[in-house]
């Protein structure tokens, strides 16, 4: 089964707070320093893999180089081992020292990556140079990975950056995200961020100057706007207060509107109509408010008159030329 896309916003579908949580990964390369109070001597004389380790004036020991093995641990002499995969350095740091309480005389613990090759994010898409990012304890975030990979080859208010993560698939315009520090939301190990080359657009039909796909820029636009952009209503047949527009709407939208009567085996996604009436001064402004999403269609309805004129017009087209053929066998 497919991985559902969610559009919104990120902070919100991801939930994100502050702690980007990313620390050693299996397989990462780790530089273990430890500091004992005089009188040390736990590390004094600890050779770890037959390599001598350095002992400095202010009693640190500094073990060799390890790789996190296969079950997310490393090994500490005297220690044994302690779990490292799920912990940031600081709580690596404050596991081992805890480990080794007891036997080191009052032991402080330093943890460095020194080679990062499972905590990283890949970048693809419609950037500038495809790249794997490694994570630090910087917390680097969405913007941070793209800056990494040389940016995006189009303008940005026609990028849609989508963010692939566990069963989850995000997706927001990237000039949203760049307007709005909060969507610029920390990367976890894993992640997958995608630059996709997609203006967003929306049909215009009925009632309007101009029925066809329009585009519009990322960062999006009002309904008044759309209108606008197709040409306006036509006044000879236009029904203002028909404005319609349909829309695919995300089954989370809706239930924050409150409703509740929204069937489960419909899905995520729910076949909308938003319905407008423009001859009342606050629809004019409401139009001025409502957003319009990639893909949405709006459709001006004709006025009862129009149809009118129409039957009309077809029944003067069939009727007028038998009168003129039957005047002519006279």
């Amino acid at each position: 089964m497919g991985k559902t896309m969610v559009q919104g916003d990120f902070a919100r579908s991801l939930g994100q707070g502050t702690q980007c949580g990313n620390g050693p990964g299996i397989g990462d390369t780790v530089s273990v320093t430890i500091w004992e109070a005089p009188p040390a001597t736990l590390f004094g004389g600890v050779v770890e893999m037959g390599v001598a380790p350095q002992v400095s004036a202010s009693q640190g020991t500094t073990l060799p180089d390890q790789v996190i093995d296969g079950s997310g641990a490393l090994r500490i002499p005297f220690a044994g081992k302690v779990r490292a995969v799920g912990l940031t350095l600081s709580e690596l740091e404050a596991h081992i020292a805890a480990a080794l309480a007891g036997i080191a005389h009052q032991p402080q613990v330093s943890v460095r990556v020194v080679k990062n090759a499972a905590t990283e994010v890949t970048v693809v898409g419609d950037v500038n140079s495809t790249a794997r990012v490694p994570l630090t304890p910087a917390c680097e975030r969405v913007l941070d990975a793209l800056a990494a990979a040389g940016g995006v080859r189009q303008s940005v208010d026609k990028i849609t950056l989508q963010l692939t993560r566990g069963g989850g698939v995000y997706a927001m315009p990237l000039d949203a995200v760049i307007r709005d520090p909060g969507q610029n939301v920390p990367l976890r190990a894993g992640d997958v961020v995608t630059a996709l080359y997609q203006p967003s657009s929306f049909i215009a039909l009925g009632a309007t100057g101009k029925n066809e796909e329009i585009g519009f820029e990322g960062k999006g636009i009002s309904l008044a706007q759309a209108l606008a952009r197709a040409g306006g209503l036509l006044d000879s047949r236009a029904d203002a207060a028909g404005v319609f527009v349909f829309r695919l709407e995300d089954r989370r939208v809706l239930e924050d509107q409150g409703r509740t009567d929204i069937p489960a085996m419909v899905g995520d996604r729910i076949p909308t109509v938003y319905r407008l009436d423009l001859k009342s001064p606050a629809g004019m402004f409401l139009a001025q408010q409502f957003p319009i999403r990639d893909k949405d269609t709006v459709y001006v309805s004709n006025a009862p008159v129009a149809d009118v004129q129409k039957l009309a017009s077809l029944f003067y087209t069939v009727v007028f030329p038998a009168v003129t053929l039957g005047t002519q066998f006279r």
